[in-house]
């Protein structure tokens, strides 16, 4: 864009080189004032509809979760919001049903591709329920497999302490009680979880 007016010496050329300035550079502002006002309202619709889709989201989340035969309600979760951290939140659910079910095929089934998820949370607790649903099926190298716990990282506590029941399923007291001591170093001091365990290394001394 050119440089703004000039100071000239009369006010009919001051008058003069506006109207020169505007007609150069006019259609400038012009565009650029309507991209400007495009990208506002452009960005505030972005946000409303981001907030808009997290709230059917959830709202589709919650009608699932307060009644397990509300197929329709994961189906649509699952459909129109699959980047969601509700969709995974609803197929941990759907596991979780069928477990109670006692469709424990179906429900590993459901957990597997959450359990490579970016979100620790979800992948912990997918990896944590297919290791618990192993151990109920009585496939005890399964679920040392899921559990994979030198790569997993902020759960080991947990990990160490399912490690230890399918060590004690096995009959392994050895690796049952070594890991049940690596859950305690890893879990909060105090927690009611580190109780548990504690019990449950104390048996078996």
């Amino acid at each position: 864009m050119k440089n703004f007016i000039e100071i000239s010496d009369s006010e009919e050329e001051q008058v003069d080189k506006i109207k020169k300035w505007w007609d150069a550079n006019g259609k400038q502002i012009i565009a650029g004032a309507v991209l400007g006002l495009a990208g506002v309202f452009g960005w505030n619709y972005y946000v409303d509809y981001q907030d808009s889709q997290a709230l059917n989201a959830r709202s589709l989340y919650l009608s699932y979760a307060s009644d397990s035969a509300n197929v329709g309600a994961y189906d649509k979760l699952i459909k129109d919001h699959s980047s969601s951290s509700y969709a995974d939140q609803g197929t941990l659910l759907m596991a979780k049903y069928l477990f109670v079910a006692g469709n424990y095929s179906l429900a590993l089934d459901a957990l597997k591709p959450l359990t490579t998820r970016e979100n620790s949370v979800i992948a912990s607790t997918a990896i944590l329920r297919s290791a618990s649903l192993h151990l109920e099926l009585g496939q005890h190298e399964e679920a040392l497999s899921v559990l994979n716990i030198e790569n997993e990282e902020g759960f080991s506590g947990l990990f160490y302490n399912l490690a230890g029941d399918v060590f004690l399923d096995l009959g392994n007291i050895e690796e049952a009680k070594k890991n049940y001591t690596l859950a305690i170093d890893n879990i909060t001091e105090n927690s009611s979880l580190t109780q548990l365990i504690q019990i449950k290394l104390d048996d078996l001394s």
